[in-house]
């Protein structure tokens, strides 16, 4: 059973970086789900795939599989860095203003 170590990315419906700063491990999922005859419901008989175990550091995580004597890989997505501009948007209500914020 292979894991797999990666980092969250930012999330696209959100402007600030909420727990994109945790390391996550999972496991690989089964492709084979049988579906029952009668019901038609999905079934699963690899529990693995629904853990998901938190880290704060990759170290952390990477320890943790070696300890467990577990085959992984590190997942290292594209990290996009902030955009914070030297004028932005907060500087209209800035106390120390040069100036008065006009309409």
């Amino acid at each position: 059973m292979v894991a797999r170590i990666f980092k969250t990315s930012k999330t696209a419906m959100q402007s600030g970086t909420g727990n994109a700063d945790q390391w996550f491990l999972e496991f690989d999922q089964n492709d084979h789900k049988p579906i029952d005859q009668v019901m038609s419901w999905i079934g699963s008989t690899d529990t693995t795939s629904q853990i998901r175990l938190k880290f704060e550091t990759k170290e952390e995580a990477t320890q943790y599989a070696r300890t467990n004597n577990l085959l992984f890989f590190i997942d290292v997505g594209s990290e996009r860095r902030m955009n914070i501009r030297k004028n932005g948007y907060g500087d209209n209500f800035d106390y120390n203003r040069k100036r008065p914020w006009t309409h």
